[in-house]
């Protein structure tokens, strides 16, 4: 059970399972693209089959159902659209989206619960860290290893029974750890099991969703606040990386609410409900009521879904064509949302603005417009910060131009994650 503020009042948040697949409500965080919005991997995305692989190494296993139809107004677009702004990189980009079956997914442990087995699991599959700590610079913000001392039990509980809790009785969580792990093949990694009364053990995501994440550097005791948060994979992530004081998911539309509940109760021990809670409030808004109240905000904002817009819909083209539309509202919408993260900030504190499309109208633009109309604020860089010593694992837009409005992970051959844009800005007063 996680603790849900409506119209100023709490509740008790229980799931509920939902029936509907999709909602077009713009006006809802996320909602604009549906349940297969984000980098988080939907269960559509585990199971679409493809023709073919990105190479003769790949380890996807063949699948008997129907290959998806690619939209051919939505792709049009892009072409006209992306050859433009991506210039070189979008050949490659664009044969990777258009080829589900090529795609990387990465597998988040969670540190709430037992994982020991799954990690060795992992690495005899080949699977390698995404963060590989010791070769990070020491002035990287990106999270260090807590390993448990051999002269104290490990903070990973070893259930011994399928009804015991995958958590033991702890007076505090256990130490942040944030681990990913990776293959370079679009190797499939089975969705974790339910099992009554213990936690799932993994998440699997595209990787590049972790990204927001580290760029927004949570540290101990910070009040966070992750505006647009189902489906939830970032605000697990959050969860590994540090104790906040108060993670609040706010998300408006019911369904993807529901949604982000059945995440949450599903990775987080229940002695972290008075830490997380859920709230329904219009993001445009809510920094005007909690305006000043947040150390960290993270913006993952609805968007154009490339990875998923690019294959049709129940109408096919006519839904291709709804979905332009849709499109061209986005920029207007994903601005007020930023402006209302930057004002849930205290002096000093950071927010991120993220996207899973490459479109620079709903990524640099929209940065753009909030710096140049909201006083206050700053543009800080990422590239040492993120993009140096990630660039093993991920495609970046060309590092050093200048003015840089924040990172852009371009999916290409054998680094198929992203899309995923994200630029960081901090509060002066």
């Amino acid at each position: 059970m996680f603790r849900r503020l409506v119209s100023g009042e709490l509740f008790i948040l229980q799931w509920k399972h939902s029936q509907s697949s999709t909602c077009l409500r713009l006006l809802s965080c996320n909602s604009v693209i549906g349940p297969d919005r984000g980098q988080d991997l939907s269960r559509e995305e585990r199971t679409v089959p493809t023709e073919r692989t990105c190479s003769s190494n790949s380890q996807v296993p063949s699948r008997p159902e129907k290959q998806k139809r690619v939209c051919k107004v939505i792709l049009d677009r892009f072409d006209q659209q992306y050859g433009q702004e991506l210039g070189p990189l979008w050949p490659s980009a664009r044969a990777v989206l258009l080829n589900p079956g090529c795609w990387q997914y990465g597998v988040m442990l969670n540190r709430f619960a037992a994982v020991s087995e799954v990690k060795q699991r992992l690495q005899g599959q080949g699977f390698v860290s995404l963060l590989p700590h010791t070769d990070l610079p020491l002035n990287s913000s990106l999270p260090q290893p807590h390993p448990a001392s051999p002269t104290q039990p490990s903070s990973i509980p070893h259930p011994t029974s399928p009804t015991q809790p995958s958590f033991i009785p702890h007076p505090g969580p256990p130490p942040p750890s944030l681990q990913c792990f990776i293959h370079p093949s679009p190797v499939r990694y089975p969705s974790p099991p339910h099992r009554q009364g213990q936690l799932k053990p993994y998440y699997l995501m595209n990787a590049a969703s972790l990204l927001p994440v580290l760029a927004l550097g949570v540290e101990e005791g910070d009040r966070v606040l992750d505006l647009c948060s189902a489906p939830g994979g970032k605000a697990l992530a959050i969860l590994q990386t540090a104790n906040p004081a108060l993670l609040c998911c706010n998300e408006m539309d019911p369904h993807r609410r529901d949604w982000l509940a059945k995440t949450l109760e599903s990775f987080i021990p229940q002695s972290l409900s008075s830490t997380v809670t859920v709230s329904n409030q219009d993001g445009r808004i809510f920094g005007q009521s909690e305006a000043g109240m947040y150390d960290k905000v993270l913006l993952d904002a609805p968007c154009s879904n490339d990875r998923s817009w690019l294959f049709s819909g129940p109408g096919g083209e006519q839904h291709g064509a709804v979905r332009l539309r849709e499109r061209a509202r986005l920029p207007t919408l994903q601005t007020q949302l930023l402006r209302s993260a930057l004002a849930a900030l205290r002096p000093g504190g950071v927010a991120v603005y993220s996207t899973c499309t490459l479109s620079r109208s709903e990524n640099q633009e929209v940065v753009e417009a909030v710096l140049n109309t909201c006083p206050g604020v700053e543009l800080q860089d990422l590239e040492e910060e993120l993009a140096l010593p990630l660039q093993e694992h991920f495609t970046f837009t060309p590092l050093g131009h200048t003015p840089s409005l924040g990172l852009l992970v371009v999916p290409q051959q054998g680094q198929t994650w992203g899309p995923m844009f994200l630029s960081r800005i901090k509060r002066i007063h």
